[in-house]
């Protein structure tokens, strides 16, 4: 439990390192956009004075990057998020406290060892362990829900630890 904690730490630490402002040059500051307004370019990339499409399509960007790292799996029987996959949890965080209209569905899932009663909770569990994470780097609790579906949906069919290992996860589903 203190090296999760001391991870989640080092994860909030190396994050308000990233947040910090970007410097810009002189001949950066009060660029001028082709329409004519005033424009600043972000740490991101993103620049401020930009319409709403301009915004989403930001934002779709950036949704798209992190659906390529939208689950993290956990050792048997454990809620503990593996430290590997720290940086995934905060790179959704990241994107969750940019943009205070996104949300997040966090789904728990098992391997079929146990109980379903078991696997239920223990899927909760896990998607809980994420949800405190997430807040703990920036999201609110508004813009997360988690659901358990146990050993329901497997993410590969098998019994060897090889399938058990690919579903015990929570997947981080973002809302369109």
């Amino acid at each position: 439990m203190r090296l999760m904690q001391a991870a989640l730490v080092g994860v909030l630490v190396l994050g308000f390192a990233a947040c910090q402002k970007k410097q810009t040059r002189p001949d950066e500051q009060g660029a001028t956009s082709p329409g004519g307004g005033v424009s600043t370019t972000g740490v991101d990339g993103s620049t401020t004075g930009q319409g709403a499409s301009d915004m989403q399509t930001a934002q779709q960007r950036a949704l798209a990057a992190l659906k390529t790292r939208s689950v993290i799996y956990f050792d048997y029987d454990s809620s503990e998020i593996r430290s590997e996959y720290l940086e995934v949890v905060a790179a959704h965080a990241a994107y969750l406290a940019k943009y205070p209209n996104a949300r997040v569905r966090l789904e728990g899932h098992t391997d079929e060892r146990g109980s379903r009663e078991y696997n239920i909770g223990l899927g909760e569990r896990r998607a809980q362990a994420v949800r405190r994470a997430l807040q703990l780097q920036g999201a609110t609790e508004a813009q997360i829900a988690t659901v358990s579906y146990g050993e329901e949906r497997p993410a590969v069919a098998g019994g060897e630890e090889a399938a058990h290992a690919q579903n015990r996860r929570v997947e981080l589903v973002h809302a369109p």
